[in-house]
């Protein structure tokens, strides 16, 4: 075989007509042509994101949730305008496009309802923002930090640094809870019981000397110390503070748990043990047949 030969076998093959959409036919020359414009705006739309959030919002310090949101819309917004141009570059105008959307809409009807269910809360969790990167939310009963939002589901990784793919649609139709949405300090409350033969101004003493000692406890607002009830066997006391990044409150509740410990043996306060009274009957004697 001859290179004319070789090269008009190779011509042949890329003006194949495929089908036609709309009487305009689609050849694989057209579809290679496609497939090569979306993927160029694909990485034009990645590269875009990652230069936005490295070059501009960090010089400008714009916060980590709203710097994704937008750059993922940047995003979006490119691989939009790429489908759109490349569909056109093939021939295929916007009319034709709705009998191919026609198309995808009989495939949603028959399955796809999922997907364009998750696909739909992504667009609104982007827009919407209940949620954002850096957050530290519930969800399913999974507490975790969110560390990446995609068009179909969200990345949580746990506080056990464990990475879980959420279903976006978990966040639109559920209940979820943000710790961080708008502020992220915390009310820390922490519960202790008291022996009733304390001194109750000591054990007020005591708990406010805890928290004033912890230096990741918030002046302001200051914090408190509440009688909450009598319980069967003590006091139960609620130290209630606030931090600053709700991220740390099992570092903090730590601290503040062994800080009571060693305060109350310095002030010899007594935390109970449950206490329980057992009364014991001789056993009835029966009569006897005679």
């Amino acid at each position: 075989m001859s290179w004319e030969d070789f090269f008009r076998y190779i011509q042949d093959i890329l003006n194949f007509q495929l089908f036609t959409i709309s009487d305009v036919p689609v050849t694989t020359a057209s579809i290679l042509t496609f497939f090569l414009f979306l993927t160029f705006f694909i990485v034009a739309g990645i590269f875009a994101r990652r230069t936005i959030n490295r070059k501009i919002f960090k010089r400008f310090n714009v916060d980590e949730g709203t710097s994704y949101t937008l750059s993922r819309i940047t995003q979006y917004i490119i691989i939009t305008i790429g489908v759109l141009i490349s569909f056109n570059f093939v021939g295929i105008n916007l009319s034709s496009l709705t009998v191919i959307f026609g198309l995808l809409s009989v495939g949603i009807g028959f399955g796809l309802q999922n997907v364009t269910s998750n696909f739909i809360s992504g667009l609104i969790i982007l827009f919407e923002r209940p949620i954002s990167v850096g957050d530290r939310v519930v969800v399913n009963d999974i507490e975790g930090d969110i560390i990446e939002i995609n068009i179909r589901s969200t990345m949580v990784r746990t506080v056990n640094n464990i990475s879980i793919v959420v279903p976006n649609s978990e966040f639109v139709s559920k209940n979820v809870i943000n710790y961080s949405h708008g502020d992220p300090t915390y009310r820390l409350d922490v519960n202790v019981g008291v022996s009733y033969n304390s001194d109750l101004d000591t054990v007020l003493k005591a708990l406010n000397e805890v928290a004033e000692k912890n230096s990741s406890v918030m002046k302001k607002p200051e914090p408190e110390v509440y009688l909450m009830e009598f319980g069967d066997s003590a006091w139960n006391m609620q130290l209630r503070l606030w931090i600053p990044n709700v991220k740390d409150y099992p570092k903090i509740r730590n601290e503040l748990n062994q800080a009571i410990v060693r305060t109350f043996d310095k002030y010899d306060i007594v935390i109970p043990f449950p206490q329980r009274d057992v009364h014991m009957q001789s056993p009835v004697k029966l009569p006897t047949d005679q």
